[in-house]
């Protein structure tokens, strides 16, 4: 699944490209594509037409599209492989196109006629899609209202943060992916995170120091950071920006995805281990494990 640099370079294209524009008419052509929007299909399309759309927003890997005039909102839900594409009217539709949203305005004076440029959502495994939501004061639909801020949130509380992992007394990689804790990390940047920090995933929470989290916090922003410059990370066609573009930060990876190959700091091999129906990857010298995870 896409984690926070993905889905931010997903947020910031959108930015450019449907912030304060009308919506003309939506069309859903596979019902699974809004299948969380319990109204069904026609309803979902129905509230959307004449509807302005404000910035895009997002919180950890959840994005979702403001509509300026109401209290609601377009939540978006990537899934596996569901793609956010801007393309011209008219381009060939997609093989997996789901939902089609036009626009009364074009995007600037300069791209041309009305209805030049489409949203289209496209997703092959049918895992995402798009829902209607009501807004929490927030301004976050009420169904993410749970959800944690991420670690680039200016509003981010980092003692809050390094006192909840004390008195959740869990791992650090389990933490790491714990949604109502902290948003937007999940197992590639864990993996990346912990192997910068030289943290094993299974260190326990309760004894950490508040150096050692604040220096770990540091370490998850730093290569989130590194990821957005590159565009996020893309181990296949499926993961792409609004352009269709796949990002590169996969060239840049320490740990994840490098069983076998030398640790980029002392030369181990890195390894792999199965963990909670995924791997964790790391370096056995670098990341000591603790006595029970050995």
């Amino acid at each position: 699944m896409p984690e926070l640099p993905e889905v931010e370079v997903v947020r910031r294209g959108l930015e450019r490209w449907v912030a304060h524009r009308t919506v003309a008419d939506a069309e859903v052509l596979h019902p699974r594509a809004v299948r969380r929007h319990v109204a069904g299909a026609d309803d979902f399309a129905h509230r959307l037409k004449g509807h302005r759309i404000g910035v895009p927003r997002r919180r950890g890997k959840y994005l979702w599209l403001p509509l300026e005039d109401t209290d609601q909102s377009v939540l978006a839900h990537l899934g596996m492989s569901g793609q956010l594409l801007m393309q011209p009217h008219a381009a060939p539709d997609e093989k997996h196109l789901r939902i089609r949203i036009r626009f009364t305005e074009p995007q600037s004076p300069d791209e041309g006629p009305a209805g030049d440029t489409e949203l289209r959502f496209v997703d092959q495994r049918t895992f995402g899609g798009l829902s209607l939501h009501d807004n929490t004061p927030e301004g976050l639909p009420d169904v993410i209202a749970h959800i944690a801020r991420d670690p680039l949130d200016p509003f981010f509380d980092d003692e809050a943060f390094h006192q909840a992992l004390r008195r959740k007394r869990t791992t650090i990689k389990r933490a790491l992916l714990d949604q109502s804790l902290i948003s937007g990390v999940g197992n590639i940047y864990a993996d990346e995170a912990l192997w910068r920090a030289r943290v094993h995933y299974e260190r326990p929470t309760a004894g950490l120091t508040r150096p050692r989290t604040l220096q770990l916090l540091g370490h998850v922003r730093d290569v989130m950071n590194a990821a957005l410059v590159a565009g996020g990370t893309s181990f296949d066609s499926l993961y792409v920006n609004v352009n269709g573009e796949s990002g590169y930060f996969d060239r840049s990876l320490d740990a994840y995805g490098r069983e076998g190959l030398p640790c980029r700091r002392c030369g181990t091999p890195i390894r792999r281990r199965a963990w909670m129906n995924r791997s964790s990857y790391f370096c056995p010298r670098c990341q000591r494990a603790p006595r029970a995870a050995s």
